[in-house]
Parts: structure tokens; sequence; C-alpha cells
């Protein structure tokens, strides 16, 4: 009987919230959002309102898919530990998929506001802008939280990888110096946001790791040990 190969399947589960990912984080903010300008923020979300949405939907979209990415890295590696796949599986998944979904709550609120909806009447039109800004910010403070996650959950993956003897160990090791590096930005974010910036630069080369991760997977695949060895007895 053949299998698909574990390691491809979450490769490109991998490859898809690569893909999804910069839309909501990095392009929209880049397109839309004008830094200590409430009022031209919420008139570029109410004139690119598909473009906003089209970034609430890859959130919905990429929290699905962080999930079942985490579920492919429990089935690749729960014979190499069940307890540290386990830990992949809720500080790599289920919580920043969590947490993101509340997020997207905040973004619908402030698209509800650059919409004028009726409700928010009772509001000057400078209130309403500073509340939907208030929402956009309580977003970025959202990233700072699920930063923590991003990086806690790459210390259990990391050392899989390093443990696996299917996968190299210079990967497990890059995979965690980036969860060291996502650590260090959330806390900088909420002790010394001022370096945060600084933090960011630094930490660029030890980030790719999942990408390299990433590709590996894709271009060679991975297979545990035991059925692997099915696999050439077949």
């Amino acid at each position: 009987m053949t299998h698909a190969n574990p390691g491809r399947v979450a490769g490109l589960w991998y490859l898809s919230i690569v893909l999804l990912g910069p839309l909501r984080l990095i392009y929209i903010p880049t397109k839309l959002f004008v830094t200590g300008n409430p009022a031209a923020t919420v008139a570029n979300i109410a004139a690119h309102q598909l473009l906003f949405r089209a970034g609430v939907a890859s959130d919905l979209i990429s929290s699905i898919t962080l999930v079942l990415l985490v579920l492919a890295f429990h089935r690749l590696f729960q014979g190499v530990d069940q307890s540290m796949a386990v830990q992949v599986v809720i500080f790599g998944g289920i919580m920043p998929a969590v947490l993101n979904l509340a997020g997207v709550a905040a973004d619908l609120g402030a698209l509800a506001i650059a919409r004028g909806v009726d409700f928010l009447s009772v509001f000057s039109k400078p209130q309403s802008d500073a509340l939907a800004l208030f929402l956009l910010n309580l977003r970025n403070y959202q990233y700072t939280a699920a930063e923590i996650l991003w990086g806690v959950w790459l210390f259990p993956l990391g050392a899989l990888i390093y443990k696996s003897r299917f996968l190299p160990r210079f990967l497990g090791v890059w995979i965690m110096l980036g969860g060291l590096s996502y650590v260090a930005l959330s806390l900088s974010g909420v002790l010394f946001p001022a370096y945060q910036g600084t933090i960011f630069k630094l930490s660029q080369p030890v980030m790719f790791g999942e990408l390299a991760l990433t590709l590996w997977l894709l271009l060679k695949g991975a297979r545990p040990l035991s059925q692997t060895q099915e696999v050439a007895r077949a």
C-alpha cells in the first residue's frame, strides 16, 4: 500500500501559510494604513473594502491551515516523541489559531466603522475614526502576543527534527534559533518597544529557518522511520 509522503503534506500546508500570511500582516498595512492619521486610514479602508476583506479572509483560511499543518507534523513526529508532538499541536496550531480569530473580530469592527454602520451615528466622525484606529492597533497588539506562540512552538518542533534521524539536524537547530527570535520580539514589544525594530532586523537570518524547512519538505519529503521501512518492504 502506497502512503502519501507526510513530509510533503506538511510542506504544502506550510507553503500555504507562507503565501497567505503576508497579505494582512504586511501588504494591507503598507497600502491602507496611514501612521498617525485615523481619518486617512478609515478612508482608505472604505475605498478598498474588497482588499481589506481579502485580508480578513486570508486570516480565516490561515487559521484553519495552521491547525492542519500541526496535525501533519504530529503525524510525522509522533513516533519520535509523542509529548513534544502534542506541544507542537497546542502551541503551534490551536492557540495561535484562536488568537488569530480574535484578531479577525477586531478587523471586522474596524471595517464596520469604515462602512459607516448606522448604530455608530452617535459618534462624531473623529471619534469613530479614532475607534477604528484603536481596533487596528488592537490587532497589532494581538500580533505581539501571538509572536510568543510563533516562537514557543518552534522549540519542540526543532527538537523533534533534531531527534528524528529522517531530517537534517541543522534544520532543527535553525528552527529553534528562529523560535528564540520570536520570543525575543514578543517580550521586547511588551517590555522595550523602542528596540523591537532592531531585534527584528537582527533576527532575519534565523527566521528564514521555517522557509528552509518548508522547501526541504516540499523537495525532499520526509517519512517516519517505521513508514520508510514499510515502503521499502512493499
